[in-house]
């Protein structure tokens, strides 16, 4: 199932597409309940509620806005640095190289705040020089948690996902290195493109697709997820480490080689520049940088 949050008529709705992608059915739901979009639906189906009934018509996806499917994230997105081989080589010897992790013991995980988060086709603002001039993309394969828990084992993690989504790790680089920590420099307002939908675990196995990422139209990132250094149990094992995951949780699990910070010179996000990112059984996002 692909469940979409959208706007129609200036209301806020849940909706489930049809299967050819054309058509979204909103869901019977209050406005509040619309309010926090397809997190609504996780937290109810996780306490092993049942759907509420379809409302309504289908609506050509042509006649919606589609918004980020949970455009309100109870908390920070967790993420994960440098979890593609590729990815992980090709900044090696950047400005990275004296802070590396060692790849083979623990993921790099840091936080992206929940304000960033905005719809698939929703432009992106650069901040402007006096902040940061070197901005950059990063296509990711995010993990939405469905049935919570703490101290989660690697062989049990996939019973805890409840679907999957695009997100766009967007990064001022400048500002990441400058404070060391990371999450500064990824939670400028704006700096999580996420979409077009959720789509459930029952249609696509996160563990086996394939992120791509254009700018402009020029092909820059190819990855499989079997490319990741740290599998998705893996990571659900690590997050929940002594940290309780709540239904609707997200988790950005790595971007494949291809970044902007990777060529040599850098090729970091101008104005007007568009993004786009497909993941093979999800669909894709496309956003413009103003």
């Amino acid at each position: 199932m692909r469940i979409a949050t959208f706007t129609h008529a200036g209301t806020r709705h849940v909706g489930q597409v049809s299967a050819d992608g054309q058509q979204v059915t909103p869901f019977q739901l209050t406005p509040d309940e619309a309010r926090r979009g397809a997190l609504t639906l996780v937290e109810v189906l996780s306490a092993g509620g049942v759907l509420p009934p379809l409302a309504g018509q289908p609506l050509p996806l042509e006649s919606v806005r589609l918004e980020a499917p949970i455009p309100l994230p109870r908390r920070n997105l967790w993420c994960v640095g440098r979890n593609y081989h590729a990815h992980a080589k090709e900044l090696a010897a950047s400005v990275f190289k004296n802070n590396a992790a060692n790849p083979q013991e623990w993921p790099i995980v840091f936080t992206k705040v929940p304000e960033c988060v905005v719809g698939p086709t929703d432009p992106v603002s650069l901040p402007g020089p006096a902040v940061s001039e070197q901005i950059d993309y990063e296509a990711e394969l995010a993990v939405v948690i469905g049935r919570g828990g703490k101290n989660i084992r690697r062989d049990d993690a996939m019973g805890h996902v409840f679907g999957y989504t695009i997100v766009n790790d967007v990064t001022a680089r400048d500002v990441q290195m400058r404070h060391q920590q990371w999450d500064m420099g990824k939670s400028f307002d704006t700096f999580c493109p996420m979409g077009p939908w959720l789509v459930t675990a029952d249609e696509l196995d996160g563990t086996r697709t394939r992120v791509r990422c254009w700018v402009n139209g020029e092909l820059r990132q190819d990855g499989p997820t079997e490319n990741m250094i740290f599998d998705i149990p893996t990571l659900i094992e690590t997050v929940s480490r002594g940290i309780t995951l709540y239904p609707g949780d997200v988790i950005a699990t790595g971007t494949p080689a291809g970044v902007g910070m990777g060529f040599s010179p850098p090729r970091y996000i101008l104005p007007g520049d568009v993004i786009r990112i497909e993941i093979d059984g999800i669909g894709s996002i496309e956003n413009r940088f103003a």
